[in-house]
């Protein structure tokens, strides 16, 4: 086994330069994204055998972006939601960190909408939203090199 480089300390990727795009609009104000999949698993056994092993059968894809509230950006989604309107959207998650020199972005296709805050607010705090849901595809369009 070939022996790894230790990494410099700016080649850890900091949060400072992430972006999100929801249908090709950036949203400057978020605060936090993260796209996930999560597996759905069957266990295994075998006779004779006492550990249990696990059998994929399928994947599901979630994500939450936590943004400042800036304007009713859930607007649209809340009011077709009470009219039994699934708003379906496209996000693209990218971090550049410029210390690092790469760039991934991931780009997560037929998203949903598990709810939409309408109001919420604490006196003396900057008002957030927090945007959820899940997805059926991702690709990346961007990776980072592995620096070691």
């Amino acid at each position: 086994m070939a022996d790894r480089a230790m990494p410099r300390a700016g080649q850890v990727i900091s949060g400072t330069h992430g972006y999100l795009w929801i249908n090709g609009s950036i949203v400057y104000e978020v605060l936090s994204f993260e796209g996930r999949i999560e597996t759905d698993r069957e266990d295994i056994t075998f006779a004779g055998q006492m550990t249990k092993d696990s059998k994929l059968m399928a994947v599901s894809g979630t994500w939450t972006a936590t943004v400042r509230k800036m304007y009713s950006r859930s607007k649209e989604i809340a009011e077709n939601l009470m009219k039994g309107i699934d708003t379906r959207a496209t996000l693209i998650g990218k971090l550049a960190d410029p210390d690092n020199g790469g760039t991934e972005r991931i780009q997560f296709s037929n998203c949903w909408f598990d709810g939409a805050t309408l109001m919420a607010f604490e006196s003396g705090s900057v008002c957030e939203d927090e945007l959820s849901g899940g997805f059926t595809s991702m690709k990346y369009l961007d990776t980072i090199a592995d620096p070691c």
